[in-house]
């Protein structure tokens, strides 16, 4: 459906206890911190967001992420800013320096949900993230649950881990996980190797299906994040195409219902691939999503595959993984099976 909100995953520093593997800060050779606003210059981008808001006549929506937001010094009154102009928000963070004082001050201010990562069993995950954050991850939810924030499992697919995941579920409902999603891996230049094939990913859709029909009732909430299910669902039946208009009506909100602000103010339009747009607080955020730069990536008409398509206003897949496996935006997918 078209959303009604405007959504801003702010990132707000690069601080962090971990180094993934597949970390879109740490990707490049610069393996440094970007400097961080301070209090000040972040409710400036703050009441900037605001305005934007305002003149798209969108409820906002924020994200609070870095790195860790819980290592930025001013994240208290930041988020103390947040509950004083009525924004909820959630939190998409780390384990290790959330403990119950910490989630009680978060639920006091307006967090509705708390993000923590599983990228596997834990032998992988660890691998993949740091040693003792798989079961520190699982400790936590019970910490969020017990003071009524929704506690988030997400989980980041590749081929390291793609076999692992339909069992880490079941973990994350045995833990009472409040929802439980997942996206796919974005390749950089010196990691190609870890991309899922499409009928591999297909037959992975399907394990993780039929999972979610097993634990349905579980008190779990599946978020059926990647559009590529979408597909999958319009091919078994589950999913219909209501109306012949041309309106974008879902699929992947890049360009339509989002934007991403880096610790260092520069704005992507998606935080999965390098898609600098902007820059704030120098140029505003409403002139930076009505700009040129934000433009080429709503040009519908110029995906490969995705324009051929029935499905082009409910999926569009994920432009961010084409972009990172091919160096194109508009590429098809490389995970999506549909030949055209």
């Amino acid at each position: 459906m078209i959303k009604n909100y405007f959504a801003m995953q702010w990132h707000i520093t690069d601080r962090c206890d971990q180094r993934c593997k597949h970390c879109y800060i740490f990707a490049g050779e610069d393996k440094s911190y970007s400097p961080e606003f301070d209090l000040s210059t972040l409710k400036e981008i703050f009441f900037d967001f605001l305005t934007t808001c305002k003149k798209m006549n969108k409820r906002p929506s924020i994200s609070v992420t870095g790195g860790d937001p819980l290592l930025h010094k001013d994240i208290w009154g930041l988020l103390a800013l947040l509950k004083e102009y009525n924004v909820p928000f959630a939190i998409l963070g780390n384990p290790f320096h959330l403990n119950d004082n910490v989630a009680k001050q978060l639920k006091e201010l307006g967090c509705t949900t708390y993000q923590m990562s599983l990228d596997g069993l834990k032998e992988t995950h660890d691998f993949i993230r740091k040693p003792g954050s798989f079961d520190a991850t699982l400790n936590k939810i019970h910490v969020l649950n017990e003071v009524g924030i929704k506690s988030a499992i997400a989980t980041t697919v590749s081929k390291t881990n793609i076999d692992e995941i339909p069992q880490l579920v079941k973990i994350a409902v045995d833990y009472k996980a409040k929802s439980f999603g997942f996206s796919r891996y974005c390749p950089n230049e010196k990691d190609r190797d870890n991309i899922v094939s499409p009928s591999e990913y297909k037959a992975f859709l399907e394990r993780m299906w039929e999972q979610f029909v097993i634990l349905q009732d579980k008190g779990t909430a599946f978020i059926l994040k990647d559009h590529l299910w979408k597909l999958f669902l319009y091919e078994k039946g589950l999913f219909k195409i209501e109306d012949e208009s041309e309106l974008i009506m879902d699929g992947c909100h890049c360009g339509i219902s989002h934007i991403t602000v880096l610790a260092n103010g520069t704005v992507y339009a998606c935080r999965r691939c390098e898609s600098p747009i902007g820059k704030v607080p120098e140029e505003s955020l409403y002139d930076i999503f009505f700009g040129d730069k934000m433009e080429s990536y709503r040009n519908f008409e110029d995906f490969e595959a995705c324009s051929k398509c029935e499905l082009l206003r409910f999926c569009r897949g994920c432009p961010s993984v084409a972009k990172c496996a091919t160096g194109n935006f508009y590429a098809q997918d490389p995970q999506c099976w549909k030949i055209f």
